[in-house]
């Protein structure tokens, strides 16, 4: 298999195209919720008196376009890093399954914890949406349930390994599924709510924002599991080549 550092690099470079992929995405999907929500934000705010000498903000449009990309290249190339050595953790460990396949698994696993998980308890809300007094609380209870979705996929995985010998690999599987169901739909049961949308902002905007922000998600993982598995099973592919023996030698 190839090295911890030939991993990282291909990690990184799949996080690259993920990150041009989730831009195009968020650009055309999700800031036309934004838009449509800070209008909602500036037509029911109360008139500031302007400060001379204040320096003005970064413009929607620097936001929409340099400043998305930059981000979304700077957090998807950072998370390619961080899922080639998940998947260096990964390979061979859970069943027999190639570098593709593995990939796979480890983008599904990842998008189920990281995004898909929490959303289901807290999404994102648009501008206009959240109140500024419970941003750490919101934040502490979102990494809470990441945390809880990624024990219980801990859980289920022990579980499920435990039950391959007893009930075969199909039904072991399903154990462990449920293992997980049940103690991600308790937390989400059991902990609090949030409820900070404003009277008057439109549901349907609401929706549109929350699954743009999901479906930003989803392209950023699924383009890191299928290119990352290309390249990483290119890469050991051709370092199984035997080296050519030079003319003469």
């Amino acid at each position: 298999m190839l090295s911890p550092r030939a991993l990282l690099v291909r990690g990184m470079l799949a996080g690259l195209a993920a990150g041009l992929l989730a831009f195009v995405f968020a650009h055309f999907v999700g800031e036309g919720p934004i838009d449509q929500a800070i209008a909602f934000e500036e037509a029911n705010a109360a008139p500031e008196p302007a400060v001379a000498g204040e320096p003005e903000g970064i413009s929607r449009t620097v936001q929409s376009t340099v400043g998305l990309l930059t981000a979304s290249l700077i957090y998807a190339v950072a998370l390619g890093g961080i899922f080639a050595m998940v998947f260096a953790a990964a390979y061979g460990r859970i069943g027999r399954f190639g570098p593709r396949a593995t990939a796979v698994l480890v983008a599904l696993t990842g998008f189920v914890v990281v995004a898909l998980v929490p959303w289901l308890k807290y999404p994102a809300n648009p501008p206009a949406t959240g109140d500024p007094d419970t941003i750490g609380r919101r934040t502490s209870l979102f990494f809470l349930v990441m945390v809880i979705a990624l024990a219980g996929v801990a859980l289920g995985g022990y579980l499920g390994r435990a039950q391959v010998a007893r009930l075969g690999t199909w039904n072991a599987g399903l154990v462990g599924a449920g293992a997980f169901v049940l103690v991600v739909g308790l937390a989400l049961a059991l902990l609090p709510s949030i409820e900070e949308v404003p009277e008057g902002f439109s549901p349907i905007l609401l929706w549109n924002f929350r699954l743009a922000s999901l479906g930003t998600q989803l392209v950023v993982w699924t383009t890191l599991g299928l290119v990352f598995g290309l390249l990483a099973e290119r890469g050991a592919r051709l370092s199984r080549q035997p080296v050519p023996v030079a003319a003469g030698r």
